[in-house]
């Protein structure tokens, strides 16, 4: 079994970043220049942005479906960087983290859940995808609340 951990399209951001400040505070979104090196998450490359790196802080839907689940919350996003995918490894935007990983079945209900503390990440998502019934995986940043990644299933093609 192994998994692939995804970065969110950079394509669906981009025209935020051509927008100015009033027109982001019109939908609910902030430009923000990273002031460190961690505490900025970027949910595009799956990595902290570095200390001066712009970002877009806007809410996003994390969980689209029809059901009680259904989910959104801020989340960053830089500017120019490619959406990177990890397979069977934990992205750096997980290290140091504790995480709260919900397993989801097919219809996009809650079947199960695991809190992962850092480096914990790679053995609690195994083994909720262990259960069958575990469609996808959200990772959410346990203190904060806000969605980091989707995880799914993944099959190597022969």
């Amino acid at each position: 079994m192994t998994y692939q951990i995804s970065g969110l399209d950079p394509q669906n951001f981009a025209p935020l970043f051509k927008l100015g400040d009033d027109e982001l505070t019109a939908r609910s979104a902030r430009r923000v220049v990273a002031n460190a090196s961690s505490g900025f998450p970027c949910r595009v490359s799956l990595e902290d942005a570095a200390e001066g790196d712009e970002l877009i802080l806007l809410q996003h839907t994390s969980h689209d479906v029809d059901t009680p689940y259904r989910s959104s919350y801020a989340i960053y996003v830089r500017r120019d960087v490619a959406a990177r995918n990890f397979v069977d490894t934990a992205p750096p935007v997980f290290e140091g983290r504790p995480l709260g990983l919900r397993g989801f079945d097919g219809e996009g209900m809650l079947r199960d859940a695991r809190l992962a503390l850092p480096g914990e990440a790679d053995a609690k998502i195994r083994d909720l995808f262990a259960n069958p019934v575990i469609a996808y995986i959200h990772a959410h940043n346990a203190a904060h609340g806000c969605f980091s990644a989707r995880i799914d299933r993944f099959e190597e093609q022969a």
